[in-house]
């Protein structure tokens, strides 16, 4: 092989591997982990790596499924107890998806509408 066909290859690979990089971008931040505060009476969010999902509104515990496509979190079916708790604002059982930026998870509702927010 001619030193001039080496050098074409290699600058080849070079280039192909660099536009395959800059094709990826950023990678999105994984949703998995644990969001909200575990304080008396705040929202709480644990989305763990397997899909399932637990947590409370503040009042009631949830439970489910999640999975994420596009950058948009969705949650599946979510269980919640039905307790009545005057004072504290339950917002989080309206969750249909939710988005992530850096370390604060944007929640919205089914109508697309954003209902809350939880920081990691």
């Amino acid at each position: 092989m001619s030193r001039t066909a080496l050098s074409a290859g290699v600058a080849s690979a070079a280039l192909a591997a660099a536009l395959l990089l800059t094709g990826c971008g950023p990678a999105a931040p994984a949703p998995a982990g644990t969001w909200g505060s575990s304080a008396q009476g705040d929202p709480q969010l644990v989305l763990e790596a397997n899909g399932s999902l637990s947590g409370t509104d503040g009042c009631n515990r949830l439970m489910g499924s999640w999975s994420t496509k596009g950058g948009t979190v969705t949650f599946g079916q979510v269980a919640s107890t039905r307790m009545a708790c005057p004072g504290v604002d339950t917002w989080l059982t309206d969750l249909a998806t939710a988005k992530v930026d850096g370390s604060t998870m944007r929640v919205f509702d089914a109508s697309g509408a954003e209902i809350g927010t939880l920081k990691r």
